[in-house]
């Protein structure tokens, strides 16, 4: 392997550390509905995840790290891909007509609900580049992970959560050595046998768990420990909070084999959830709503990188970065060039931080319906309807097709979007409009325009 001298600058690249032959093993962590202040590496004092914790301080922790997506599906199209959601047109789970027809004013978006076999996932790039490729846990972009570049597959399917984290799990295909053993443990027994039998040839595990998606489940010997615990900045779920710690206990072993077995210290591990943590089960405060809302507690997640030696130990970084950026920061990891007509949305996180990309700007599009809203959204009814966004520099802008709606957020000033500044900067949101606009154009973003008849509102849209 070369390295490429000029992306690796940024983070403390050893050169010398790395041998000619040696491929990185790599590690995604992809965690199902964590909050971005879920972890204690991000400030939560009720949670306790000090197996997280400790391994993000082995390297660089992004504070300003996003999902492309606020919804499970969406989000790992987007990161298997490496494409924003108009190129694989998958924008929700199931239909896009969410909610009741009564309420919705436009006709949404059809929603793709497989990952189309033409689109190049980052599996099968590893795959094909002589990665020994494992998928464990939660899949949710086709029926069988194994058709898609993974050599081997431990619970994944077109399932995005188990039915019990108890036997029987259900719509999730594993045996269970007792009648008590949890899934998340279940999990990671056999992820650690893939590391076990990857021999000295390089892995990709993509460690995918169903944890902590719903349904709450708590495990049993941690619960009166939560239940006695004050609660902290509106997180209090006893349940949950035995779910995420009993997660990170999980990932602590997974690091034990890693450092036993001598593989550590060339694994590039890569940590991000797929979405905003449930409002109604946890909350990311100051950061507004939660899942499936575009406002930051929606889409900002808990992220870091680990590479023993070759990046910066005990780092923070206020780069914005997506989960659009893992597909080319491994395969440069990995000096694996880009497939000739695969087209990548994310920048490679070393060239990032190699470079002055803090005003770089980042897109979301929604053109479909997420009910089960709460206060914090746009309006009780709805988690998000149709609409895009845009940050760029310091400045989030969220465009509404319904009626045109445009809020503006200045995010150093105001983390939870409290004050809408449409108003007070009309160039502003001029200039983010257009760029949005010029966007959509470019990626072929379709936006819904056609009037619902089975709306019984006042209709607004213009």
């Amino acid at each position: 392997m070369y390295i490429k001298r000029l992306g690796f600058i940024a983070l403390g690249i050893t050169m010398s550390a790395v041998a000619a032959d040696a491929r990185p093993n790599i590690i995604l962590i992809n965690i199902d509905d964590m909050g971005w202040r879920d972890v204690g590496f991000m400030g939560s004092q009720f949670y306790e995840t000090p197996n997280i914790d400790a391994l993000a301080s082995e390297g660089t922790i992004f504070t300003n790290a996003y999902a492309a997506a606020a919804n499970c599906a969406p989000s790992r199209a987007c990161l298997m891909s490496g494409q924003w959601t108009p190129r694989h047109g998958i924008y929700t789970v199931g239909t896009s007509e969410r909610g009741k027809s009564k309420d919705r004013i436009l006709i949404p978006v059809r929603n793709t609900e497989t990952i189309p076999s033409d689109n190049l996932l980052l599996s099968q790039v590893l795959k094909q580049a002589g990665y020994v490729t494992c998928h464990a846990g939660k899949w949710h972009l086709s029926d069988d992970p194994c058709l898609k570049g993974f050599d081997k597959n431990i619970g994944g399917s077109h399932a995005g959560h188990p039915k019990s984290y108890y036997p029987p799990y259900r719509n999730v295909a594993l045996q269970a050595p007792n009648k008590d053993y949890y899934l998340t443990d279940l999990i990671m027994d056999k992820a650690l046998d893939f590391v076990k039998s990857s021999g000295n040839d390089p892995f990709f595990l993509y460690y995918s768990p169903y944890a902590v998606h719903t349904p709450i489940h708590p495990v049993k010997r941690l619960l009166s420990k939560y239940q006695n615990k004050a609660s902290w900045n509106g997180q209090n779920n006893a349940a949950y909070a035995t779910m995420i710690e009993n997660l990170d206990t999980q990932i602590g072993r997974l690091v034990d084999l890693l450092k036993d077995s001598g593989k550590m210290e060339n694994t590039l591990i890569l940590f991000i959830s797929d979405n905003g943590g449930v409002y109604k089960v946890t909350k990311q405060r100051p950061l507004r709503a939660g899942k499936g809302s575009y406002y930051e507690g929606g889409i900002r997640e808990p992220m870091f990188m680990v590479w023993p030696d070759k990046i910066k130990r005990g780092k923070r970084s206020d780069c914005p970065v997506s989960n659009l950026d893992f597909y080319p920061t491994i395969l440069e990891a990995a000096e694996i060039d880009r497939p000739a007509n695969k087209l990548l949305d994310g920048e490679s996180i070393f060239r990032l931080l190699s470079s002055d990309q803090k005003k770089r700007a980042l897109f979301w599009h929604f053109p479909v319906y997420l009910e089960a809203g709460n206060a914090e959204c746009q309006d009780p009814l709805y988690r998000c309807r149709p609409g895009s966004a845009i940050r760029e520099g310091d400045w989030k802008l969220i465009q509404y097709f319904e009626n045109n709606d445009i809020e503006l957020y200045n995010l150093k000033d105001d983390i939870g979007e409290k004050s809408n500044l449409r108003n007070s900067y009309p160039r502003k949101v001029k200039k983010l409009l257009r760029k949005l606009n010029a966007w959509r154009e470019d990626v072929k973003a379709p936006v819904p325009n056609e009037l619902n008849p089975d709306y019984a509102g006042n209709n607004k849209f213009n």
